[in-house]
């Protein structure tokens, strides 16, 4: 699956809100950026991968 640019734009937005108006620290967001960062390391990765693809492909109806 390839993340498309806009998702990668809409998370950051999400992210930026949330730091902005519900009071996410600049510690959580990193360990949240850590977190993803080694979650995409192990052999789970590609169910998650599936399971975005596959919600991403029913929200949009393809």
């Amino acid at each position: 699956m390839t993340v498309s640019v806009p998702l990668v734009v809409l998370l950051g937005v999400a992210v930026l809100v949330a730091w902005r108006y519900l009071g996410l620290r600049l510690w959580q967001a990193i360990t949240c950026l850590l977190f993803g960062f080694f979650l995409a390391a192990t052999a789970v990765a590609p169910d998650i991968r599936r399971l975005v693809s596959a919600a991403l492909s029913w929200l949009t109806g393809s």
